[in-house]
Parts: structure tokens; sequence; C-alpha cells
């Protein structure tokens, strides 16, 4: 017998709705295992509390604007023989965001710094934290179109409140004013109270050439990034390799014609 039709408004009405999915074959499953009523009642829990976790999930990652597939598990930690897999792992537990401190991602172009960070921010999406990754240069761009409307507290609050905060391409290019007023702001209000992870091409010791106008405002941003902050270093070879060209060589490319 399949008990949906009578149990349908009223699962409805305390919003329990999901339980219908999973609600004929766990009566089937109860009859057939002869079933108390509380593992019966115990079982359909348990099925609503993953869907909504899932569910739950599926927007912080939504938010989180990660690219698709950028997981821990799809990191090639073999292409990066020199990078410690166990401190990875160690700092996916997310202890970091308890401790409200930064993780510092540095190594060249390619080496996979931006799937890493992505990985790091999944992982704390998984463990119920809210999560943002946002290139530097969009982070700043935003903050100036919300000067420029009237809504520039309202962004810049956005960004601190968020638990994890995850700045791709650090330093990309230099900061100019007022960017590099705004950036120490952000960086100075979540000091202490939330995690961020960076990621930079230049070596740590070359980061204070992101404020050429200022070097004491970035002396003073620095300073906070670092205290207490995870560092990570991945050195290795690009993983952008171009395509071969067809048999091997560069004549097979000019052969095309159209």
């Amino acid at each position: 017998m399949n008990p949906s039709p009578e149990l349908n408004p009223i699962l409805k009405q305390l919003r329990l709705s999901g339980i219908l999915d999973s609600l004929e074959q766990r009566n089937r499953e109860a009859i057939d295992g002869q079933l108390a009523y509380t593992e019966f009642l115990a079982m359909l829990l348990h099925d609503e509390i993953a869907r909504r976790e899932t569910k739950k999930l599926g927007a912080r990652l939504a938010r989180a604007s990660f690219a698709m597939g950028k997981t821990l598990e799809t990191f090639n930690f073999d292409l990066l023989p020199t990078l410690n897999r166990s401190y990875v792992h160690d700092l996916a537990t997310g202890r970091y965001i308890d401790e409200k401190v930064c993780i510092l991602l540095v190594g060249g172009t390619g080496v996979g710094k931006s799937h890493l960070a992505q990985a790091l921010g999944h992982c704390a999406a998984r463990q119920g934290h809210d999560v943002l990754f946002i290139s530097q240069t969009d982070l700043l761009k935003k903050l100036h179109a919300a000067r420029a409307t009237g809504l520039y507290e309202r962004k810049f609050q956005q960004f601190v409140r968020v638990p994890l905060l995850i700045v791709d391409d650090f330093a990309v290019k230099p900061l100019q004013r007022p960017h590099d007023e705004d950036f120490h702001d952000l960086i100075a209000a979540r000091y202490e109270r939330a995690a961020s992870i960076l990621t930079s091409n230049l070596d740590l010791d070359e980061w204070g050439d992101a404020f050429p106008d200022n070097r004491i405002l970035g002396a003073a941003t620095l300073d906070r990034l670092r205290h207490g902050a995870y560092r990570v270093v991945i050195e290795g070879e690009s993983f952008r390799k171009p395509k071969p060209f067809p048999n091997g060589t560069a004549a097979g490319a000019r052969g095309v014609t159209r």
C-alpha cells in the first residue's frame, strides 16, 4: 500500500514534502524488515535531514562562484611532488576558519593555485561555511561600482561578513588609489574576525610591490594577512600546456584550410 495520498497534504503543510521522495521505498523496507514505527520514522527523518543538507550545500556552492570541478578530489597532487599532501589535507579540515586566519597560496602561473584555493573552499562549504571565491580585480571593481551608486558600505560589508573569502590573483597588478585603501580596509575589517585565502604569482617577500603608491599602507595590510597565516608554496611547471600540432610538427597547422 502506498501511504503517500493521505500523507501528502499533511507533509506539505508541515513543510516536510521532501519525505515523499523516499516514503514509498522506506515503507516497503519497513514492512519487509518488520521495523518498529520509531525505526521507520527515524529513517524518514534522516532522509529529510540529508535532503535539506544537500539543498543547503547546493545553495552555498552557487553563492561561492566556484568553477566546475575544482575540488580536492580532482586536484592532481602527482604533478606536484614537492607539495606536502598531508599539510593540504590538514588545511582541508577547516581549522583555519575557526582560528580566523589566512592561507597564503603562492607559486608560478598555472601550477594549480586557484584550483587548490577553490578545493579548500569547497571543503569549507561542505562543512557548513559560506564561501566567496573572487579575483582581486573583480572584488575591487565591485567595490568601485558600489561607490559610484552609493552602495559602497553595503557591498563592503558583504565581503567583510562572509566566513571564508577567497581572493584569487592577489597583486596580479599594482593597486592604485583608492583600490589600495579599499583592499586594506577590507583586510583590516576581517582581521581576527574571519578567514581568508589568497593566491598570488608573487613570492611572499614581493607582496609589498602591490602597493607602489603607499608602502606604509601595504605594510599594514600584509602584516595582518601574514599574522598566524598558513603558507603554501607550490613549485612546478604550468599545467596549461598548448596542444601539440598535428603529427607533432608546426607545419601541420599551416596546412589547414577552410
